[in-house]
């Protein structure tokens, strides 16, 4: 169960999506012990850390590619805070907008560039969101390789 969440917490923002996923193949690793090694399971924990790390970088890194500054990065951030109570799509203009009221407000940078940093973080966010996804398949199809199934008769 808590790896259909997760897989839902991929794309919905307030779910730690790639956690949730984790989570569940130990809790099935500690409920059936011999279902799963250790060892793939720590291969799989890579996956999920490599998950964790694109999320973080996503937004930062496009935000940087399109020109801006530490403060339209943070300004994405606290826009997609924002925005995440919304809806999604209300979470990638939160990201853009932060990112433009940051660099226009406080960094002080023209029109243009704050536009740009803001596509720029809201490119960010969906390739990040597109990475997470390709992550939690690739942990969820690990998994299933690795498990060893065994059927009652």
């Amino acid at each position: 169960m808590l790896t259909i969440i997760g897989v839902a917490g991929v794309v919905i923002p307030l779910l730690p999506g790639t956690t949730l996923i984790m989570a569940g193949m130990i809790l099935h690793k500690l409920l059936l012990p011999n279902s799963i090694s250790w060892v793939a399971l720590s291969g799989i924990a890579v996956v999920w850390m490599i998950s964790i790390l694109v999320d973080f970088a996503g937004v930062v890194i496009g935000t940087r590619l399109g020109g801006g500054t530490r403060w339209g990065m943070a300004g994405a951030g606290v826009g997609a805070l924002i925005g995440l109570w919304f809806s999604l799509p209300a979470l990638i203009l939160g990201t853009v907008f932060g990112a433009v009221a940051a660099e226009k407000l406080i960094a002080q940078t023209p029109d243009r560039d704050a536009l740009r940093a803001g596509v720029g973080a809201a490119v960010g966010f969906v390739l990040s969101t597109i990475a997470r996804l390709v992550c939690a398949a690739v942990m969820i199809i690990l998994f299933l390789v690795l498990t060893d199934w065994q059927i009652a008769t």
